[in-house]
């Protein structure tokens, strides 16, 4: 399945690929077509966290990408070397090795030490920024750039990688599945008698250049999940509504959330869970997600919510049929009953 290399011009109209699990079935919408696809008493969750300029240049040999922010004010990051997004990350040049203590210059207004050398990773580093609340974050939006891969054919805007309903900047990297939601499908969805409702999730990176560290995502990422969505939730359960996670970052804080404490509670977290053909979710019934091919992790993901064969026929579909994938492209929900008569709204 080709990737999708740019964002789309203007009000291109994106596809949405459904599968239904319950009939085995799958077919082809346009993204818009989705409030029509969820019912009254339904739930849609979207993750409202802003992406950050998380990729930052130390000098032409050393690139940092940030890739968690730990609750004492520390960053998680992950170094790569000479070379740019144009460059695969699994092809970059080595970087050279940072040990603790190391001061890096980002920046006239922007500097870092290193605190923290992962033992088993040395690319995987601790750092402790210099500056503090609203100058450190001034000066990450001054120096910094979204983070990207090597299948996009130009530079991203840092605008280019928000939702439209963008909030606090706590992502790493855009969560993508709600992008092509825009303000009148969704309020096209409450018009039709669903929720929509929202957590605020760290979404991590997709890749690191490291086989081994790449192995290890998605790494411990943190979340909030308001009173509301808890309350919007459980409302859904008692009327027989069903809970539609817009994205994996989403479904990975409520279901890591309920798995911590034996029930969807609202509060603050970290997870580290990652779902797979062997979980069964205990909060999300489906999934609005982006397009990616057999054999990521990402894929593995959506095991969890329909069978390997129908995810395999879905998908061949989709790539004959010319759908485009990864955070800019085509979407696809995974909704038991979506496409039987009498279940579909």
């Amino acid at each position: 399945m080709a990737p999708a290399r740019a964002p789309r011009a203007g009000f291109q109209p994106e596809r949405l690929l459904v599968i239904d699990p319950l009939s085995r079935r799958f077919g082809d919408y346009a993204i818009a077509e989705l409030p029509k696809l969820l019912g009254r008493g339904d739930v849609l969750v979207v993750n409202d966290a802003a992406t950050l300029p998380a990729s930052l240049r130390v000098d032409e040999e050393l690139e940092l990408r940030l890739v968690a922010a730990r609750s004492d004010g520390a960053f998680e990051a992950v170094t790569l070397g000479a070379g740019d997004y144009r460059i695969p990350t699994e092809q970059r040049g080595a970087p050279r090795q940072l040990g603790e203590g190391d001061r890096l210059r980002l920046g006239d207004d922007l500097a870092a030490r290193v605190v923290h050398v992962d033992p088993a990773e040395p690319r995987y580093v601790r750092l402790r920024f210099e500056s503090h609340g609203a100058a450190l974050f001034s000066a990450l939006y001054r120096h910094g750039r979204p983070i990207q891969y090597a299948y996009l054919a130009e530079p991203l805007a840092l605008w280019e990688v928000q939702t439209r309903y963008a909030s606090r900047p706590w992502s790493f990297e855009m969560p993508s599945a709600g992008r092509p939601l825009t303000f009148e499908s969704l309020f096209e969805l409450e018009r039709r008698g669903a929720v929509v409702t929202y957590v605020t999730h760290a979404a991590g990176v997709s890749s690191t250049g490291s086989a081994a560290l790449d192995a290890r995502l998605p790494l411990p990422e943190r979340f909030e999940i308001p009173e509301a969505t808890v309350s919007a939730i459980a409302r859904a359960r008692g009327v027989g509504g069903r809970v539609i996670a817009a994205g994996t970052s989403v479904t990975r804080a409520l279901e890591g959330r309920a798995s911590d404490s034996g029930q969807l509670l609202a509060g603050t977290g970290e997870t580290a869970l990652r779902l797979g053909p062997s979980c069964e979710p205990c909060v999300v019934d489906g999934l609005l997600t982006g397009l990616h091919e057999p054999g990521t992790s990402h894929f593995e993901l959506l095991e969890a919510f329909a069978p390997r064969p129908l995810l395999l026929r879905a998908l061949e579909h989709a790539a004959r049929t010319g759908y485009l994938q990864h955070e800019l492209g085509d979407s696809c929900l995974i909704l038991a009953g979506a496409l039987l008569e009498g279940l579909a709204a």
